[in-house]
C-alpha cells in the first residue's frame, strides 16, 4: 500500500486557534509563512506593524503641528494636512505589517488605529498651542496695531479685549450673546473643541481611505515555489 503524501503537512503546519480566528490562510501569506516578513507579528486587534506605524504617525503629527502652528503659523494648513496625513499613515500601517492576506476587517482596523493616534496627537498639539496663547496673552500689540492693550488682565480678559478692538467684532459678539469675559471664554473653547474634533475626524477618515487603497493594491501572497525560490515551469 502506498504511504500517504505528508509533504504538504510538513511544509505548512496546522494553524493555531488564534490564527484561525484572525482568518489567516494556510500556506503562503499565513502568519509566519513565506508570504509574510519574519517580524510581521500581530496583536489581538491590530498588527504589530500598525502599532509601529501609529508611533510614526505621532511623530508626523508633532512635526506638522510645530511647523504650522509655531514656526510658520498658518492654521488652515492643518485642515489640509490632517486627511493627507491620515491617508498616508493608514496605507503605511498595512505596508509595515506586510499584510498580504487576511480579512478586510483587519486591514481597516490597522488604518484606523494608526490614523487615530496621528489624529489625537495633532488635535492635542492644536488645542495645547491655543491654550498657551490664550492664557499667556498679556495684551502686547505692535505700535502699528495701536500699542499694548492697557488695563487688561493676562489671559482671557486680554484676548477678549483684543477681539473687541477689531472692527465689527463688538457688534458680532453682542449679536451672539457674548457680553463679558466668561461668555467669551465659553464661546472660544466651544469653537476650539469643534476645530479639534473636525481635524480628528478628517485624519481618521483619511486613514480609512489609506487602508482601503492598500487593500485594493496589496501584493498577493507568494506560492510555495516562488516562496522557496524554486523556478516555476
Amino acid at each position: 500500500m502506498k504511504a500517504p503524501d505528508t509533504s504538504a503537512a510538513r511544509r505548512w503546519p496546522a494553524r493555531s486557534r488564534f490564527a484561525r480566528e484572525l482568518g489567516a490562510p494556510r500556506g503562503p501569506g499565513r502568519l509566519g509563512g513565506p508570504g509574510r516578513r519574519p517580524g510581521a507579528r500581530v496583536s489581538r486587534f491590530v498588527d504589530r506593524g500598525a502599532v509601529f506605524a501609529g508611533w510614526v504617525g505621532v511623530g508626523m503629527a508633532m512635526t506638522i503641528a510645530v511647523s504650522f502652528l509655531l514656526v510658520i503659523p498658518i492654521e488652515p494648513v492643518i485642515w489640509l494636512m490632517s486627511p493627507l496625513a491620515g491617508l498616508l499613515i493608514g496605507y503605511y500601517a498595512n505596508a509595515r505589517a506586510d499584510r498580504c492576506a487576511g480579512p478586510w476587517r483587519r486591514i481597516l482596523l490597522n488604518g484606523v488605529y494608526a490614523s487615530f493616534l496621528t489624529a489625537v496627537t495633532l488635535a492635542l498639539f492644536l488645542a495645547g498651542t491655543k491654550a498657551i496663547f490664550f492664557y499667556a496673552d498679556n495684551g502686547y500689540r505692535d505700535a502699528g496695531q495701536g500699542g499694548p492693550i492697557v488695563g487688561c488682565l493676562p489671559g482671557a480678559d486680554c484676548v477678549y479685549r483684543r477681539y473687541l478692538a477689531e472692527e465689527g467684532k463688538a457688534a458680532q459678539f453682542e449679536a451672539a450673546g457674548i457680553t463679558d469675559v466668561a461668555s467669551f471664554t465659553a464661546f472660544y473653547w466651544r469653537e476650539q473643541l469643534g476645530t479639534t474634533g473636525t481635524v480628528t475626524i478628517l485624519c481618521v477618515v483619511g486613514g480609512v481611505f489609506g487602508a482601503a487603497m492598500y487593500g485594493f493594491a496589496r501584493p498577493k501572497a507568494q506560492g510555495p515555489a516562488a516562496a522557496s525560490g524554486a523556478p516555476i515551469a
